[in-house]
């Protein structure tokens, strides 16, 4: 049985309990572990922004860990602005993901990306007050993971498009994070890509 381990935000926290349970034949699920506070305020199973998943990847490679698949995605909170700065910018963001994919690629036998889920301007501004997320930073962000992740060979897993194939009404239990029915979906949408990528590596 394959070893699927999972590093990301709280998008991922939410799909992660129906990814485990659909890829509980092939493969043995784990995450990035520890307390649940704030899921605005990363920490514990959280991943956080892409500084955070670098030195979660550091503390795996000192403790030598491996999986046969690891799945990352970073960029939700890296786009957090906070009075018109962001809480990672995009030249720290491309620098951190270049060190993020080649520890990965110490610790696994496959690197899978999840591209970063929408944003919905008025929504989440109009319910979150202590900083600012906009969906033209998603697009951003996403195309600069895009292009690094491609120069590195790694399968990429288009999360933001399955999302903006539902209807905005399906979406969202709150600002930014999706409702029971939607996290089994994408859980459900990632576990067939991982399965054709366990088909590839035999």
């Amino acid at each position: 049985m394959k070893a699927l381990h999972v590093i990301g935000d709280s998008i991922s926290m939410h799909y992660g309990p129906y990814l485990e349970k659909f890829m509980a034949s092939s493969c043995k699920y784990s995450r990035k572990d520890g307390r649940v506070g704030n899921l605005d305020l990363p920490g514990g199973a959280n991943g956080g922004d892409s500084s955070m998943v670098l030195e979660y990847l550091r503390e795996c490679m000192i403790k030598q860990l491996h999986w046969d698949l690891l799945v990352i995605n970073c960029g939700l909170h890296d786009i957090k602005k906070y009075n018109g700065k962001y809480q990672i910018n995009s030249l720290e963001y491309k620098n951190n993901l270049e060190q993020i994919f080649d520890y990965a690629k110490t610790l696994c036998r496959q690197i899978i990306w999840v591209r970063t889920t929408p944003v919905f301007d008025d929504t989440h501004n109009s319910l979150m007050k202590q900083f600012e997320r906009y969906n033209v930073d998603v697009e951003k962000y996403n195309k600069i993971a895009d292009n690094i992740a491609q120069s590195h060979g790694l399968w990429i897993i288009d999360l933001y498009s399955f999302c903006h194939s539902f209807d905005f009404s399906e979406l969202y239990d709150d600002h930014v994070h999706f409702k029971t029915e939607i996290q089994k979906l994408q859980g459900a949408y990632i576990a067939g890509h991982i399965n054709t990528i366990l088909k590839v590596m035999g």
